[in-house]
């Protein structure tokens, strides 16, 4: 999968099938439009496209109007976005930053713009809810009628529903929010997970005799906090169970900046002390302890940790006795 920040690039496809959105999750309505997507692609022979934007509109509009907290929870970084973008089969993205200019293009500067000139279209597949535009003034009839006169062919999809409850980027973070990973499975089509570089930390983790595993998460509010069961994939071919933080470690620095640590149940002998750093490892969040706490003391703090640990440790036998 090719990935170009903005369409000014002369390695973009001449030609291609298109979706436009925030794909925040990459969720089973997500999956079900990019395979509808590729399909159309295909029997076209052109490159499937997905053009997505960073950072979220809703982000933008939340700080231009001095309400941040009004922007929605990321659940997922730009990397897991890609990489769920690419096990999905699709052949290029287009990441767009989404500022002022671009905020403030008319619907037709955006079909003419964008779509023909910059990514020459040939078919775009949008949502039932799809807005463009400046003030959100485009629709999904207005769309339609801009591909019969320039040239490309409009398709809408409607919304996508699992046991009854439609999928939606709000539903994974309403599932996140209540600490409900399996529901957040269920919309996702699989556990709900963060990947990333494992990254030096204070040590502390070590002093405390935890040794962590250190992930930033790169975005100042994410759906998900708080205190998991999780596993981890990535390190040496192993799979290892654990229990991480994720969050902004209130007893130990309330800096604002969000981490995942990661203390794994049974470290590897094979493995030594300083391994991992640098790796990308996948950190799948399987069952949520509680919410983070502020601890009054260092020892405080130690005795959590260990209780969390035998918790996890404990939900790992009942699901290995079951």
């Amino acid at each position: 999968m090719r990935v170009f920040r903005g369409f000014h690039h002369p390695g973009l496809a001449s030609a291609c099938a298109l979706t436009i959105g925030n794909f925040d999750g990459v969720h089973r309505g997500h999956q079900a439009m990019l395979a509808l997507l590729t399909n159309e692609a295909r029997h076209r022979g052109v490159t499937s496209c997905v053009m997505t934007f960073e950072p979220h509109p809703r982000d933008y509009f939340a700080r231009r109007s001095g309400q941040p907290d009004a922007a929605p929870l990321r659940i997922a970084t730009l990397r897991d976005k890609l990489s769920e973008l690419e096990r999905c089969g699709i052949d290029q993205v287009v990441v767009l930053r989404f500022d002022a200019r671009f905020a403030g293009q008319s619907p037709q500067a955006f079909v003419d713009d964008v779509l023909v000139a910059g990514l020459r279209a040939r078919y775009v597949l949008v949502g039932d809810d799809f807005r463009f535009g400046a003030r959100r003034a485009g629709d999904y009839a207005m769309l339609d009628a801009a591909g019969q006169t320039a040239g490309f062919d409009v398709a809408r999809m409607l919304s996508y529903e699992v046991h009854g409850l439609r999928v939606s980027s709000s539903a994974v973070r309403d599932a996140l929010a209540a600490g409900d990973m399996a529901r957040t499975a269920t919309l996702l089509g699989r556990p709900y997970s963060i990947s990333g570089h494992v990254v030096h930390g204070r040590k502390l983790g070590r002093e405390l005799g935890f040794r962590t595993l250190n992930l930033a998460f790169g975005h100042p509010r994410p759906a998900a906090q708080g205190i998991f069961v999780v596993r981890v994939e990535g390190l040496g071919g192993r799979t290892l169970a654990g229990v991480a933080s994720l969050g902004v470690r209130p007893t130990v620095e309330d800096a604002g900046r969000v981490l995942l640590e990661v203390h794994c149940l049974d470290w590897p002998d094979g493995l030594g002390a300083e391994a991992g750093y640098g790796q990308v490892v996948r950190v799948e969040l399987l069952h949520k302890l509680h919410d983070e706490r502020r601890y009054d003391s260092l020892d405080a703090l130690r005795e959590g940790i260990a209780r969390d640990t035998a918790d996890a440790r404990d939900w790992f036998a009942r699901r290995a006795g079951g």
